[in-house]
């Protein structure tokens, strides 16, 4: 009578147990799109964020400064002075001041809307896209352009002109304009280095100093030369001045 009794206790307790089982199953089975929807937003939205560095270099003027003010550097003969971290800085926040128009129309036009729920998520992207459409189309060169059209047109894809053009061709193409436009500023800063350098290594082989490397007495004169023209206040003024 005992054991009896106990399997009939461990079967009453038991299916309870099976039907929060069967429950289980069941809501799984009633989920609905819209929850998968949200977490397909969600994952894209984290996708988006863990990108965001890439995306601040492609679509802003950061290349520009960051190439600029390396070569800088190397054109002084400091390998780590400034550092990496002060570059970085200094370049970030230069992009958010020459992107601060962008960054203010795209929050305006589509992040706020889109926070207040006017717009869908679909528009939303396509209004803050649209600025930074705008200042790549105004910094890109033509050839640049041409190139990536060209190249689309080779592999069949839509023909169309720079102010309707897809993101895969207009990113690239404003990539290596930037990139150019940073060596050419580039050359410029390093010639007056050289110069130094020559005359510094010119004056040390008529000395017959033989063993003394020219860059150690060409160092403190190009510091000098540099502090002496302003030379931080020339450059960043310049490089600002230098987009559209």
């Amino acid at each position: 009578m005992r054991l009896f009794t106990l399997a009939l206790l461990l079967a009453v307790s038991a299916a309870p147990a099976s039907a929060q089982q069967l429950d289980l199953g069941g809501i799984t089975d009633q989920l609905q799109g819209q929850t998968v929807g949200g977490i397909i937003q969600l994952f894209g939205l984290l996708t988006v964020l863990s990108l965001a560095p890439g995306i601040l270099i492609m679509v802003t003027s950061f290349t520009r400064f960051i190439i600029v003010f390396s070569i800088l550097r190397s054109g002084i003969g400091l390998p780590s002075t400034p550092a990496n971290l002060i570059l970085v800085s200094l370049s970030l926040f230069m992009t958010f001041y020459v992107m601060g128009p962008t960054f203010d129309r795209a929050w305006n036009e589509g992040v706020q809307p889109l926070v207040a729920n006017e717009i869908a998520e679909e528009e939303a992207l396509g209004r803050i896209a649209e600025p930074f459409r705008d200042f790549m189309v105004a910094n890109v060169r033509d050839k640049d352009f041409d190139l990536f059209a060209d190249l689309a047109r080779e592999r069949e894809q839509a023909d169309v002109s720079i102010e309707q053009a897809d993101f895969r061709i207009l990113v690239p193409a404003f990539m290596i304009s930037e990139i150019r436009r940073g060596f050419e500023i580039g050359f410029l800063i390093v010639l007056p280095f050289l110069v130094i350098d020559l005359i510094v290594a010119t004056i040390t082989m008529s000395m017959g100093m033989m063993m003394l490397p020219p860059v150690v007495v060409s160092l403190p004169f190009k510091i000098l030369f540099f502090v002496l023209i302003d030379g931080w206040n020339l450059l960043v003024g310049s490089l600002v001045r230098s987009f559209a």
